[in-house]
């Protein structure tokens, strides 16, 4: 397991925070994080599968606090968004006109794939998780593809959340945070700027979640959608902070290796 300091892992205390919400707000509510954990009514024991989401979700996100149960939380996380991707699935497959199902594939897909890359970092050197690290990270690259798709596709909805006093307009940031998550995909995929790609992605999701998801919060406290919106947008929030994170640490790595390699074939 690495080394940890705040500095250089903020994105593991946003991913716990994330969950941490989920699990609060499945306790209060009785209910999955809807629509986003797409779990329907007529599932048998379907409000006690909630609670018992809620409390793993806040267990495994408190666990990312502590590095002796970091990895045991990630593990958790790993595997109930997993079990959220596989639930939408069989939505998206059937219906392939309908995007929606698909784009909330990856939206659960960034959240295990951000679980994986943490998994990743906490098992030891030469583990199967350790060693397929850069392959979890491309896995969550994928994932703003969809998220430009859903914005290319829902374009009104996206120009009706920007709000009207940013400038330089609407149709500006409707464009620019569409594009800008194309370019993060590509980034990420192929190592071409990376790190900053990355951080933008990451301030991209966070910005979204102040300027949208917040004020409707505020607007309207007692709709439960409100509170899951948040809850999902600062978990996937942390996912892309997690991923920027580790690119960026093995980015600062990567130096250092060349120089030691260097010096291990320099003549004498």
């Amino acid at each position: 397991m690495q080394h940890r300091s705040l500095a250089s892992n903020l994105g593991i205390y946003a991913f716990a925070a994330g969950a941490i919400f989920l699990g609060v707000l499945g306790l209060v509510s009785g209910d999955f994080a809807t629509s986003w954990q797409n779990v329907g009514p007529n599932i048998p024991l379907r409000e006690p599968l909630a609670y018992l989401t809620a409390i793993l979700e806040l267990a495994a996100g408190s666990a990312l606090l502590w590095p002796r149960t970091a990895r045991a939380g990630a593990l958790t996380l790993t595997i109930l968004y997993s079990v959220f991707t596989l639930i939408w699935l069989p939505k998206a497959l059937v219906n392939l006109g309908n995007y929606d199902p698909i784009g909330n594939v990856f939206e659960e897909l960034s959240l295990a794939a951000a679980g994986l890359v943490l998994l990743g970092k906490f098992s030891p050197a030469g583990s199967f998780f350790a060693r397929r690290h850069s392959f979890f990270v491309l896995l969550f690259g994928i994932c703003p593809i969809s998220f430009g798709i859903v914005h290319i596709i829902d374009m009104p909805g996206l120009l009706g959340a920007i709000p009207a006093w940013l400038p330089p307009g609407r149709m500006f940031w409707a464009y620019a945070t569409t594009l800008g998550f194309f370019a993060a995909a590509v980034a990420i995929l192929t190592g071409i700027m990376a790190p900053l790609a990355s951080r933008l992605l990451t301030a991209e999701i966070v910005i979204f979640e102040l300027l949208f998801w917040i004020p409707n919060l505020h607007a309207e406290p007692k709709n439960h959608f409100n509170w899951a919106g948040n809850a999902i947008s600062i978990a996937i929030a942390g996912a892309a902070w997690v991923v920027s994170d580790s690119i960026c640490q093995a980015a600062k790595r990567a130096p250092a290796h060349a120089e030691s390699a260097a010096e291990i074939n320099m003549p004498v």
